[in-house]
């Protein structure tokens, strides 16, 4: 397996052949870095799209109180803006939470790509269709009460994290704020205090140096009534 989250993820859609490892690997040979709260974006045209190699960020919108609601988040492997394209209009951002590396895809080389490899057509493909189904998850999580809401959110962290050996079998590194789970979850910074505080109590994770541990991972699942299959990631996290 390999070291590159890009390339791993890749991996999940089906084999992939040596030229079209090779033609992948050469996607991201340049690379940019990005400080922390800033739109990975660099052209408002769509004729690109966004790798984050390392580093966390977030698909948001802004409402018109200027308040920021986060609708999923971005994490290393994850392609962006992929759909930004002249039939599309632009209604989510994507902006960072730490300092991120990303790499500038011309759209019309990875639509090259597409046409000349089939299993990068069907890695594409694969993306696509499990951010589909990550958007139908968070739309159903949004109807649990706020703390199994925010254990759902963790779990799916935990698992995408393993997916791309950035989390160990107890918990994985989240250098975010709490402000920003709350902007995920749609409640206000008090109010994920006290349900962070909440999970502590119970026992059912700790939180401390940017780092989230989970004692007992299968209860976490079944309080968060979280089932991985949605992210399409079989064989990987517990």
């Amino acid at each position: 397996m390999f070291e590159d989250p890009f390339l791993r993820k890749f991996e999940f859609a089906g084999n992939l052949s040596e030229d079209e490892r090779t033609a992948l690997q050469l996607l991201t040979l340049t690379r940019r870095p990005v400080p922390a709260r800033r739109d990975i974006a660099e052209s408002e045209t769509g004729d690109r799209v966004y790798l984050v190699m390392s580093g966390f960020a977030c698909r948001y919108k802004t409402l018109s109180g200027g308040n920021r609601r986060i609708v999923s988040f971005v994490l290393p492997g994850d392609l962006c803006y992929m759909h930004d394209s002249g039939a599309f209009a632009r209604d989510l951002r994507v902006g960072t939470l730490t300092q991120c590396s990303v790499v500038d895809i011309p759209r019309a080389r990875l639509e090259e790509l597409i046409g000349l490899h089939p299993g990068i057509s069907r890695a594409i493909w694969w993306v696509t269709l499990r951010e589909l189904s990550r958007a139908r998850e968070w739309i159903v999580n949004d109807t649990r009460p706020a703390d199994r809401r925010l254990a759902h959110i963790l779990c799916e962290l935990f698992v995408c994290l393993r997916g791309i050996g950035m989390a160990d079998e107890h918990g994985f590194d989240l250098p975010v704020s709490q402000t920003d789970l709350a902007d995920a979850l749609g409640i206000s910074a008090v109010h994920i205090n006290r349900v962070v505080q909440a999970l502590r109590t119970r026992g059912r994770i700790s939180w401390s140096n940017d780092r989230v541990t989970i004692p007992d991972v299968q209860g976490l699942k079944a309080f968060a009534e979280f089932d991985p299959a949605y992210l399409c990631l079989d064989g990987f996290g517990p």
